[in-house]
């Protein structure tokens, strides 16, 4: 009885030829097929307990889950950070971000040196001849509107009271006498 179970001859799968699935029971015993009916029988049931006991713990997993208030948007948060983590692990994400961290020092330091020549670029404009007459210019119109301090000073001082002179000056504006009209 086992030895027809022992037999080296292929077993047709599902959706091969019909011819070859005849010929193989052809050289088959009776016995044998009547074996290996049984056990395709048990195999199939096999299958249709192990279906059910699957679709029991599916079950009582999703009730568990419920208890614990799992749901279906934390589990895919749970996921997406856990595939996260395995990104971050690979090596491939790490040399990246090196690569990206190298990448973002160069730039900083180039941005730092641009801001410096910039920075003397304008002290070199300011020590100029040419802001030093319109420095002189601006303090003596400051002094013909405000009248109050000496020259002196530097610029931002100037600008800054010359904007506080004519903001506080007592003619109205343009704009203010056509509102009347």
């Amino acid at each position: 009885m086992c030895v027809g179970l022992l037999r080296t001859d292929t077993v047709p799968e599902e959706g091969e030829d019909v011819a070859a699935t005849i010929s193989a029971t052809e050289t088959l015993s009776e016995e044998e097929q009547e074996e290996l009916r049984r056990e395709l029988a048990k195999v199939e049931e096999e299958i249709q307990t192990l279906s059910q006991v699957l679709a029991a713990k599916e079950k009582h997993l999703a009730e568990i889950k419920r208890k614990l208030g799992i749901n279906s948007l934390q589990e895919l948060k749970q996921n997406i950070a856990k595939g996260w983590q395995d990104v971050t692990a690979t090596s491939a994400y790490k040399k990246t971000s090196e690569t990206l961290s190298q990448a973002g020092q160069k730039a900083s330091a180039a941005f730092s040196s641009v801001g410096s020549v910039i920075t003397k670029k304008l002290e070199d404009v300011k020590n100029s001849p040419t802001f030093k007459s319109f420095e002189e210019k601006v303090e003596n119109l400051k002094s013909k509107v405000g009248g109050t301090k000496p020259s002196g000073g530097d610029f931002g001082e100037v600008l800054n009271s010359t904007a506080n002179a004519s903001a506080t000056s007592t003619e109205p504006l343009p704009e203010q006498t056509q509102g009347g009209l």
